[in-house]
């Protein structure tokens, strides 16, 4: 069976960032989440590799543009999945692969003026979902094919201190049911896209707007 394939059993996941105490002083440490249940129960953990000096001068000076990879690991610590981030100023990308590195797919930023806009495609380059989301919800995102809404992830609120304050953010992924597990692994995916891509943002930033 695949190590994707248990993805396939549930309808809805959240994705939570897990803070640290540095970032309430504008720090901006290696991004870590927990994947969770509706019920709360963790299934998954995700973290940015590279512990480096140059790594965590990147981090500090370039943000979302610097290369850097994410990966998705059990509860036993064994891998599901990992998504890789070239350096790029302009339309940011995310690439996935599995755990045995057979490359499913990416996220692909698109041109748009006014909306967060991105493209889910296959390993052939094929766009499996388009996602457009206009400036008056900022904190949705709808996943379409051919016209028909696959998927819905979106920011939930996480209270004033939190949402000023630090990076530590928290989405919720609502899948369609004719998904295959690959489409759920680069929905999933797309969650710390949306996030590393649109969210993450100094604190110190964020105390500056």
């Amino acid at each position: 069976m695949s190590n994707l394939a248990p993805l396939s059993a549930y309808s809805s996941l959240f994705i939570r960032q897990r803070r640290e105490l540095a970032e309430f002083f504008g720090y901006e440490s290696r991004n870590k989440y927990e994947i969770l249940t509706t019920e709360g129960q963790p299934i998954l953990y995700a973290a940015e590799q590279g512990k480096s000096i140059g790594a965590m001068l990147l981090r500090q000076f370039l943000g979302h543009w610097r290369s850097f990879e994410l990966h998705v690991f059990d509860m036993y610590r064994n891998p599901i999945m990992r998504a890789v981030h070239p350096f790029r100023f302009f339309f940011q990308r995310l690439e996935v692969y599995d755990a045995a590195n057979r490359y499913i797919g990416a996220m692909q930023q698109r041109f748009a003026f006014f909306s967060k806009r991105f493209d889910v495609v296959d390993a052939s380059g094929q766009v499996l979902f388009s996602v457009s989301s206009p400036f008056w919800r900022v904190w949705t995102f709808p996943f379409e094919r051919a016209g028909r809404q696959v998927a819905v992830i979106a920011k939930k609120w996480g209270g004033v201190l939190r949402e000023l304050f630090t990076d530590a953010d928290t989405f919720r992924i609502d899948y369609g049911a004719e998904l295959t597990p690959d489409e759920r692994a680069l929905l999933l995916a797309a969650g710390l896209f949306i996030d590393l891509q649109y969210f993450e943002q100094n604190a110190e930033d964020r105390t500056n707007r």
